[in-house]
């Protein structure tokens, strides 16, 4: 009697986790619009000085009677200015990953920071700018160009914009950027205070004449990379398959990566060089709601304030009466989530 080798049984196909229904990706936007409220109220009641219920009301109301009052409205444009940025840098680097298809494209690693600092260095030192308007329009010029140098090099030799030559050209950018940066400043001390000024700030320095001043470019790039959604899910399918679907892939391409560079040299401009929100917020968003960019971008700028936010406050909360900058909060944070995304599931897919 012969047996017979068990014939493998086929399991369904498990759906992909890249895929999630509208009702899913609803839920987890309306978390995070929650979450951010929440951040929101205690981004004005904590702080280096401690209020009470009462100055929150009139600081809210604009009252500056006392030095609590003053500090609860002092908070309000700061707390602005975090929700904004955070958006603009996690939506950013949504828009970079998505034209790129490079999981590791952040305004950071590929060096539009840099060029955006590096701009600004040279407004100042050239041509003694420091209006924060000037500020914005020099970093938009500084992070364009880098941008466009990146992706020239990048692009050189065998197999064009790999995400791997990308990565390389933006990381040995940003640090030639930023050796200039240092060559300019160091035997310029008068240079060099402002420009310390200017790195340092983070979201402390936030007034309303500043935020009205920035609040236009950064809502002109969210909705810029906004409207190229659908452009940014045919190019995830790959240049031949997106332009055989119709997709005009360079105009797509051209405009996603405009609306990005827009919101990395305001944020820049403004904030500093802050990273790892573009870098870790896209990954985490991409967990929660997958990949269409038509869900991936609002949750991404909800998630982005959210985490400049609450960033923000550690940093006032930590080091009382001292602040931590955003930034070194933000790599805390960053850095060991981002690994922790990584070792569990491995960076997703674009």
């Amino acid at each position: 009697m012969t047996q017979t080798a068990p014939v493998p049984t086929l399991r369904p196909a498990r759906p992909s986790r890249a895929r999630r229904s509208v009702g899913a990706r609803l839920l987890w936007l309306v978390v995070g619009v929650a979450a951010l409220v929440l951040a929101a109220l205690a981004s004005v009641t904590f702080g280096a000085l401690n209020v009470g219920w009462d100055d929150i009301v009139a600081g809210l109301a604009g009252t500056t009677d006392t030095t609590a009052q003053a500090a609860v409205a002092a908070r309000v444009p700061r707390t602005l200015l975090a929700l904004l940025a955070g958006a603009a840098l996690a939506v950013s680097g949504v828009a970079l990953q998505g034209v790129t298809r490079n999981p590791l494209a952040d305004p950071q690693i590929l060096g539009l920071n840099s060029g955006a600092s590096l701009a600004v260095v040279v407004g100042i030192v050239v041509f003694g700018i420091t209006s924060t308007l000037a500020y914005i329009w020099v970093a938009m010029v500084g992070a364009a160009l880098t941008a466009l140098f990146v992706y020239s090099v990048g692009s050189l030799g065998r197999g064009g914009a790999t995400p791997l030559k990308l990565a390389l050209a933006g990381a040995a950018t940003a640090v030639a950027l930023s050796s200039l940066v240092s060559a300019l400043l160091l035997p310029r001390a008068q240079a060099l205070d402002v420009f310390r000024f200017w790195q340092i700030g983070g979201v402390g320095g936030a007034t309303f004449p500043k935020l009205s001043l920035v609040v236009p470019f950064m809502i002109a790039g969210l909705l810029i990379v906004w409207f190229s959604a659908r452009g940014l899910n045919s190019l995830a399918l790959g240049d031949e398959l997106a332009a055989g679907l119709g997709e005009n892939v360079l105009r797509s391409r051209l405009v996603a990566a405009v609306g990005g560079v827009v919101l990395c040299a305001a944020a820049t401009a403004v904030c500093g060089p802050i990273g790892f929100v573009g870098l870790v917020v896209p990954h985490a968003c991409r967990l929660l709601v997958g990949v269409d960019h038509r869900w991936l971008v609002p949750v991404s700028a909800v998630a982005g304030a959210l985490l400049l936010t609450v960033a923000d406050i550690l940093g006032r909360i930590v080091a009382r009466p001292e602040q931590v900058d955003v930034g070194i909060v933000t790599a805390l944070l960053g850095a060991p989530f981002f690994i922790w995304i990584v070792r569990r599931q491995r960076v997703r897919d674009l």
